[in-house]
């Protein structure tokens, strides 16, 4: 890897700013002064000192961002604004989001550049569960429970997996918790859909066992701990 790249992905800037930082010999690799930004380094072997501190090698990241509404979750977009302009200080990682939330849902979204940590956490075939917090439009009864428990069907036919619905409050205004193992485009709204009831407000609150930090405000993230990324796997 490319010096400059390197101290970029661990915030040192631009290669514009990387490469004054060389320029003022503040940069040593191995206990070496270096003169050139382009050189190439083993991140996993060589010794990075910026000032004589050690920048410790950190070749992926994962954010947990309390996702607002009106945020696409996406990595560009050439009408909305998207999570990744929510998101500062870690441009050079490449980030993309671990599945998606519609424009209007809230809630726990991570932010990665480990692509096979986002696959084993989308995969069906892991049974990573999601959880989501919903207000509905229509009275959610046992028997919408158990439908949802045998699998519903959406509108192209697809039959959804088993999901556990627990009921928090029912009435005109019915609120839920809902989990799915899977992430169809606007799985959730459709289910409900399919048994006549509307989704008025939707929120994810759970990614296996990781729950969104309420201490974080909407469009709010900080990094995950080692311990919190193996939460998402349970």
């Amino acid at each position: 890897m490319r010096l400059d790249k390197f101290l970029g992905n661990h915030g040192f800037g631009t290669r514009k700013e990387v490469k004054l930082l060389v320029k003022r010999g503040a940069v040593k690799v191995n206990d070496v002064v270096v003169k050139k930004s382009d050189i190439k380094i083993v991140p996993e072997n060589d010794i990075v000192t910026v000032y004589d501190e050690v920048v410790m090698y950190e070749p992926f990241v994962y954010i947990m961002l309390n996702k607002p509404a009106g945020y696409i979750s996406s990595t560009k977009d050439y009408k909305d604004e998207t999570v990744l302009e929510l998101i500062e200080g870690f441009e050079h990682y490449e980030l993309h989001p671990v599945g998606r939330l519609d424009k209007d849902t809230e809630g726990l979204l991570i932010l990665t550049n480990d692509g096979q940590f986002s696959h084993d956490v989308l995969s069906p075939r892991k049974h990573v569960n999601k959880t989501y917090f919903a207000r509905v439009d229509g009275y959610v009864t046992d028997d919408t429970v158990e439908l949802f428990k045998a699998g519903i069907t959406l509108d192209d036919g697809y039959k959804a997996m088993p999901a556990e619905l627990q009921i928090i409050s029912a009435g005109e205004i019915s609120e839920i918790e809902l989990v799915i193992q899977e992430g169809k485009f606007h799985q959730v709204k459709r289910m409900f859909k399919a048994v006549d009831m509307t989704v008025i407000y939707l929120k994810r609150i759970k990614m296996g066992g990781l729950a969104l930090d309420e201490s974080l405000t909407p469009g709010a993230y900080r990094k995950l701990t080692l311990e919190e990324i193996n939460f998402v796997k349970m």
